[in-house]
C-alpha cells in the first residue's frame, strides 16, 4: 500500500504489496525445453485439470520456452465457467490478474467491491468473473467437445454411488499427459457419460489402482477395451484402444500399461474412454483420482 505521494496511479496498475514475513505457495513457472503440461503438473504435485483452468490461454498441445504458467494454491479454484477465486501475488493488479484470465479489470473490481486495487494484499483472494465472451467460448469448446465424442461414448443410465470405500483415494490418472476434453456427467439428453481424456500418439493407458483383468477384448463402438477389478467391489474401464497389453485372469499394480490409446476417426485425437464404477454402478473418477 503506497501512501503520502503527490500523485496516485490508475487502480487498475497498483500492485500488491509484499509482506516482509509471509511465504505464499502457488508461483508462476516458466515452461523449459521439452516441457509439457502433464510434466510439469506432476512437477508441481497438480492435477492436470486444475492446472489447465489456471491457464486458459495456454495451447496444451504448443507450450513456448519462457511462457509462465501458474501454479494454483489450495485456496484457489476455478468452476467451469468462472467465477475463479484467485490468490494475490506478490506484483499483481487487477489489470495482471485480467490479462491471465481474459477478462477486464472493471469486472474483477466489480465482484470484489471490498477489495481495494491500490491496496492488495499478498494472500488475499479474489473472485475473477470471466468475460461474456470468454466463457461463451469456454461452453461452445466443451460442447463441441463433447459432441464430437458422443459415437465412441459408453452412456451410463444408473446414478452414482455416493459413498466411496476407503481403498478409494487419491489413485494416479490412467495417463501421464492427458487434458479432459470431456468430463464425466449427464449429456443434453440427461444420460450419463464417461470421461474422455486425449493424449498423444503412443500414449499407454495404465492400471489405476491394484486388480485383476477380468476383460480385455474388443467391444462394438468402443475399440479395444480393458476392464480391471479392484478391491471393495470396484472397477475401472479403459476404452477406445488400439493393442492391448494385457490378459484376462493377469494381475496387474497401480502404473502397469494395459493397452496403447487408439486414434479417433472423427477427431483425429488419441482419446481413452476412463470410466470408473462400484458394483456396477458409476462413480465420478474426479472423487478418486488425485
Amino acid at each position: 500500500m503506497l501512501t503520502g505521494c503527490a500523485s496516485t496511479p490508475p487502480a487498475s496498475s497498483q500492485r500488491a504489496s509484499v509482506p516482509s514475513a509471509r511465504h505464499i505457495s502457488g508461483n508462476w513457472v516458466e515452461v523449459q525445453r521439452g516441457d509439457t503440461l502433464g510434466k510439469l503438473a506432476t512437477r508441481a504435485s497438480v492435477p492436470l485439470e486444475r492446472l489447465q483452468r489456471f491457464n486458459p490461454s495456454a495451447d496444451t498441445r504448443r507450450l513456448k520456452i519462457g511462457q509462465r504458467l501458474l501454479i494454483p494454491t489450495q485456496q484457489e479454484r476455478a468452476p467451469s465457467g468462472g467465477p475463479y477465486r484467485y490468490q494475490i501475488r506478490p506484483g499483481d493488479t487487477f489489470a495482471s490478474i485480467a490479462r491471465h484470465f481474459g477478462t477486464t479489470s472493471g469486472r474483477i473490481q466489480s465482484a470484489n467491491p471490498n477489495a481495494s486495487p491500490t491496496g492488495l494484499r499478498i494472500g488475499q483472494v479474489v473472485a475473477v468473473p470471466l468475460s461474456n465472451a470468454t466463457a461463451s467460448s469456454a461452453a461452445r469448446a466443451s460442447s463441441t467437445s463433447s459432441n464430437a465424442s458422443k459415437p465412441a461414448a459408453a452412456p451410463a443410465s444408473s446414478a452414482p454411488s455416493q459413498s466411496l470405500p476407503g481403498s478409494a483415494r487419491r489413485w494416479p490418472w490412467p495417463l501421464d499427459d492427458y487434458r479432459v476434453v470431456r468430463r464425466y456427467g449427464p449429456d443434453s439428453r440427461g444420460t450419463l457419460q464417461p470421461m474422455l481424456l486425449a493424449t498423444q500418439a503412443g500414449a499407454q493407458a495404465k492400471s489405476v489402482a491394484p486388480g485383476e483383468v477380468r476383460f480385455a477384448d474388443g467391444m462394438r463402438q468402443l475399440g479395444d477395451v480393458v476392464i480391471v477389478h479392484h478391491a471393495d467391489n470396484l472397477q475401472t474401464v479403459y476404452a477406445l484402444c488400439e493393442r492391448i497389453v494385457v490378459q484376462v485372469g493377469q494381475q496387474v499394480s497401480a502404473g502397469d500399461p494395459l493397452c496403447e490409446v487408439g486414434q479417433s476417426d472423427s477427431t483425429q485425437r488419441y482419446d481413452l474412454l476412463f470410466d470408473l464404477r462400484q458394483g456396477g454402478k458409476p462413480i465420478d473418477p474426479r472423487q478418486v483420482l488425485r
